[in-house]
This record gives C-alpha cells, structure tokens and sequence, in this order.
C-alpha cells in the first residue's frame, strides 16, 4: 500500500475473511494521521468481495497474496480490462544475505525469522 499511496493513488484493500479487524484499524490509523476520505478504503466480506474488486473496470491494478488457486481465478477476473495483477503465491519471507555475510549464521537466522511465532515455536523450544 505505501508505494501505491506515496505515487499519488487510492487505495482498496480487501483483507482475509478471517482477518478483517487488523484491516479495519489500520483504516483508523489512516482517518488518525489525516488522509482524506476515500484515499484507502476497506472492503471487508468473503471472496465474492475480492472478486468484485477483481473484475471492476475501474481498478486498475489487483495485487493478491495466497492461494495459487485463488490466483488463477484473480488473473481471470482482472482480464476484462487488462489490469496489471501482481500474485504472492506462496512463496515466504524473502530475504537479502550480503556476500560478507557469515553464510550459517544467515541460514541459521533467517530460517529462525520465518518460523518464530508462526506456530512452530513449540518445535524449535523442543529441539534445545
């Protein structure tokens, strides 16, 4: 959203149906630092919601992250108008290591960042 805004557009976010209320107080964090109505809109709701959004003639961009199979169906529904579409299809927590850098340390530190509270943090406890 920051580079979308900082060049000068609006916004729409369509978040997770299971997660709507960080969206939501992100949208009060917005009205608190003074944006202007209608800059970012939050469009809360299951997947008819996002393909709505998807098809809309008036958007023109649609940039998702998920499910590979619910990126197919957003490519799909943004080609009415030929939007440009970015997709995250499960891909995770990309990171930049240096050449200087101590390679072990940085496979140990990063894999350590993708899993710390995640849900795995039961498994790395376990093993020490």
């Amino acid at each position: 959203m920051g580079v979308a805004l900082a060049a000068g557009n609006c916004v729409v976010l369509k978040p997770a149906e299971q997660t709507p209320l960080s969206a939501l107080h992100l949208a009060e964090l917005f009205i608190g630092a003074g944006f202007p109505d209608g800059v970012v809109n939050i469009v809360s709701g299951f997947g008819d919601a996002g393909a709505t959004l998807a098809e809309h003639m008036y958007v023109d961009k649609a940039a998702f992250t998920r499910s590979t199979e619910v990126g197919h169906a957003i490519v799909k529904a943004s080609s009415g108008n030929l939007k440009r579409v970015s997709l995250e299809l499960g891909g995770k927590s990309p990171s930049i290591v240096f050449p200087d850098a101590d390679l072990d340390l940085a496979a140990q530190r990063v894999t350590e960042s993708i899993l710390f509270n995640q849900g795995q943090v039961y498994l790395l406890a376990r093993d020490y």
